[in-house]
């Protein structure tokens, strides 16, 4: 089996390890940083193909594959490391404050329905005895009972271990600065005065995807939208479901910690935490759940969402033999990490994915 570099060591790239790892590949992943410490680590981990999806189509049904193979992926992961990464099937209430967002919420709820996808649209009465930390003033609520939640850093952790075990091997600290291909193929990756020979390369690098020198062009670039998110502590545990709602969400873990995000700030890849940023995040999640006024903090943090102009991932081979992307996933790369790296893996291996990627197709 041929070598293959994968740039990028979060999820998605530690993912795509292990699956070709499994396939008898020999892996190396390059990353700036440390495994999982960017992007990955930031995340709020909601499994939501249908509370963070806003409607049919390619998008969609790419999110529901992959959640669909959460569960066992999870599992495999966790058997392997020996590392709990937190899955919980804790299911989103999808929460309306006033009649038009009610409206809204009962709108989307039947296009999912028409689909046959599971939703049930409850009044106020209904989603206060599923949820009694609810506020008071909602009006209803949508319940996706098939949306579960993850703990990222602790898929991000095991994720490294399990890649670690199967003899994948981790180069921290280089900065890919790009790629030298030749008749039409890849050749080798230029890092910091570094040339090293590589025949089959996976870019997996999140917001820094696209500043690859030397490759042609995409159909789309990523850049970066930043995300602030306050993590705090509730003992006893004040609630069980995420709950989701037009200006944020919260996700309670079930040792009592809650994260409440996220802001949406297009400022490049500066990621600092700012008292505005606070200020809309603690403001949303107390419209929703009151209780949290006496929750103490215990973090906050930004990340870089890798945001593609269309909204759609960079998924697939490129038009350059040997050179494969995955990334753009935007709000969804927890989400998407088991279909990614099955696509990832089928693909290097010579195979064909069981679904249409031409709606991800990397090349211009």
């Amino acid at each position: 089996m041929e070598s293959v570099w994968i740039i990028g060591a979060g999820v998605i790239g530690c993912a795509c390890a292990m699956r070709l790892l499994q396939a008898g590949h020999h892996v190396t992943l390059l990353e700036k940083s440390l495994p999982g410490a960017e992007s990955s680590a930031a995340a709020a981990g909601i499994l939501g193909a249908q509370s963070e999806v806003s409607g049919r189509g390619p998008f969609l049904d790419l999110c529901l594959a992959s959640r669909r193979r959460f569960r066992d992926f999870a599992a495999e992961i966790e058997s392997i490391s020996g590392i709990s990464v937190g899955y919980e099937d804790s299911g989103v209430l999808e929460v309306a404050l006033d009649p038009g967002e009610g409206r809204l919420a009962v709108g989307r709820a039947q296009w999912m329905l028409d689909q046959g996808l599971r939703v049930e649209i409850l009044d106020r009465d209904a989603a206060r005895t599923l949820e009694p930390a609810l506020a008071p003033r909602i009006v209803g609520a949508n319940y996706y009972p098939d949306d579960h939640q993850v703990d990222p850093v602790a898929l991000s952790r095991a994720l490294a271990a399990v890649v670690a075990r199967l003899g994948g091997v981790f180069r921290s600290g280089v900065r890919v600065r790009g790629l030298e291909l030749e008749y039409g193929r890849v050749v080798a990756i230029h890092g910091d005065g570094e040339r090293i020979p590589a025949t089959q390369v996976v870019v997996a690098g999140g917001a820094w995807s696209t500043h690859l020198a030397g490759v042609p062009a995409l159909r789309t670039t990523v850049k970066p939208m930043a995300g602030q998110i306050v993590q705090v502590e509730t003992r006893p545990p004040l609630f069980r479901h995420v709950v989701y709602g037009y200006k944020g969400y919260i996700v309670p873990r079930a040792d009592g910690r809650v994260l409440m995000g996220s802001t949406l700030e297009d400022r490049g890849f500066d990621k600092a935490v700012t008292l505005a940023g606070m200020q809309r995040i603690t403001s949303m999640a107390l419209a929703m759940i009151p209780g949290l006024a006496e929750a103490r903090i215990l973090d906050t943090w930004s990340g870089l969402r890798p945001a593609t102009a269309d909204g759609m991932p960079l998924l697939g081979s490129a038009a350059v033999q040997g050179l494969y992307y995955a990334t753009g996933h935007y709000r969804n790369g927890i989400l998407l990490t088991p279909i990614t790296a099955e696509v990832i893996a089928t693909l290097v291996d010579g195979g064909q994915p069981t679904f249409d990627l031409s709606p991800f197709r990397a090349g211009g």
